[in-house]
């Protein structure tokens, strides 16, 4: 299948953005042409393959070795390569002023990056998400690699041997940390019932008698702020942890209520969270939306949430350059849900990980523009991939390692993969998932240890 203008147009912007340098992109006979503006040399991509353009985890994942043929692999020294067929070997060969190389990685990029591989998908978990386990990611074991950007690094040494001398962007290693403010107080918002009941969780489920007797007091003293002796107020203690390690912490709050058990019990118009809003930004953070857990296919809730959201910062005082956000739950309608966001104004989103396993969905680890696959159309919305997620990691119902050291490590090796190749690590921890000290430990650690 060949590639449309606009998906040329829009994989030019892609690497541009990666590279650098102003990228000419065409299509000529049923291959690819790189080159760079003003110089002769060019690249060919001569093997393009149909699975790229298709809805499907269905096929074959073979590997490849760069050092046999005289490359450098970022991370490892065997590539996973998605493909349909066998690989031709060499798989890159370098001919005066132009190199020829045989495997598809703009189909690749474009497959990931569109999320291509899930649009009309129907084997959906129980809050209709397309998960882990369904990608052919997990399925051939590289979901942990952020495969489109240790092709493109390929990619880049094959520039670097064509046009001697060219000197490519350099990026920096980054963490982004994210706070998806579900419950910003374990009491404040309950009436008298939820009161009761989550203080027979706290004695029952969570064995924490000194918050059970605390509660009654916390609630009644929560009328226009949070009380700082909530167990779920950890907001102060995250923007700490944020200023003393030169980050920015951005945290999105939900704006409606479109299902009355799995959305919040709060209200933005509340005075405690107007009040919370105005610290947060006042100490140079970030506040952005949680649209609501039945919004994902329903375009005009979004919009209406990121109006409310936009209309109580606007009467605090509180302006922004741009506008984030995550999907409540991560649920995810790539058909849908993508030009939702954008048509809302929203300037990026942050929802794509999967929620039962951590790794790189898109395959990267690097912002980019978003594109409509199902309308072939490049949108105004930048997607912020996300690499993981806290209860993905510690959750029973994921993962399962627990407060753990293990839990640790396999955060961090995440997080060291994202170094490798100069993308950036984004974590999200929710402000009520600090369960015990060990909680604590693992952010801290993984956002001061660089």
């Amino acid at each position: 299948m060949n590639f449309s203008v606009n998906a040329i147009q829009w994989l030019q912007a892609v690497l541009e953005e990666r590279f650098g340098h102003e990228i000419v992109l065409s299509a000529q006979s049923g291959k690819l042409i790189l080159a760079l503006k003003g110089y002769p040399e060019m690249i060919e991509f001569d093997c393009l393959q149909s699975v790229f353009h298709q809805s499907t985890s269905n096929f074959l994942c073979k590997q490849w070795q760069p050092s046999e043929e005289g490359f450098t692999a970022p991370i490892e020294d065997l590539i996973p390569a998605p493909s349909e067929g066998e690989l031709p070997a060499p798989l890159i060969e370098m001919n005066g002023q132009r190199a020829t190389i045989h495997y598809d990685i703009l189909g690749l990029t474009y497959w990931m990056l569109t999320r291509q591989e899930e649009i009309g998908r129907e084997d959906l978990d129980n809050h209709q998400r397309f998960p882990a386990t369904s990608s052919h990611a997990f399925q051939h074991g590289y979901l942990e690699r952020p495969i489109v950007d240790e092709w493109l690094n390929i990619l880049g040494q094959v520039m670097q041997k064509l046009w001697s001398g060219i000197q490519l962007k350099r990026h920096q290693f980054s963490v982004k940390v994210s706070h998806d403010v579900d419950s910003p107080a374990r009491y404040a918002f309950q009436n008298m019932k939820g009161l009761v009941r989550t203080i027979g969780g706290d004695v029952l489920v969570r064995r924490d008698i000194i918050s059970a007797i605390k509660a009654p007091w916390i609630w009644l003293n929560s009328r226009h702020e949070l009380h700082p002796a909530d167990p779920d107020n950890t907001f102060d203690w995250l923007m700490r942890q944020s200023e003393s390690n030169g980050l920015t912490s951005a945290f999105y709050f939900i704006c409606g209520r479109t299902d009355a058990r799995k959305d919040a019990l709060y209200e933005p118009e509340m005075p405690q969270i107007r009040q919370l809003m105005r610290e947060i930004h006042q100490r140079g953070h970030e506040i952005g939306l949680h649209p609501s857990y039945n919004t994902y296919n329903r375009p005009e809730e979004i919009a209406r949430e990121a109006v409310r959201l936009r209309k109580v910062c606007a009467e605090e005082g509180i302006e922004q350059e741009e506008w984030g956000g995550r999907m409540h739950f991560l649920r995810w309608d790539q058909a849908a849900t993508l030009k939702a966001l954008a048509n809302s104004g929203m300037t990026y989103d942050s929802t794509l990980s999967y929620a039962d396993r951590p790794g790189f969905r898109c395959g990267t680890c690097f912002e980019y523009p978003a594109f409509d696959a199902a309308t072939d159309k490049p949108l105004t919305l930048r997607i912020r991939p996300l690499v993981a997620m806290d209860c993905t990691v510690i959750a029973d119902r994921y993962l399962g390692l627990g407060s753990t050291e293990a839990a640790y490590e396999k955060f961090n090796k995440l997080k060291d993969n994202c170094k490798k190749v100069c993308g950036a690590f984004t974590l999200l921890w929710h402000n009520s998932y600090f369960n015990t000290p060990e909680d604590f430990e693992i952010y801290r650690r993984l956002v001061s240890e660089r």
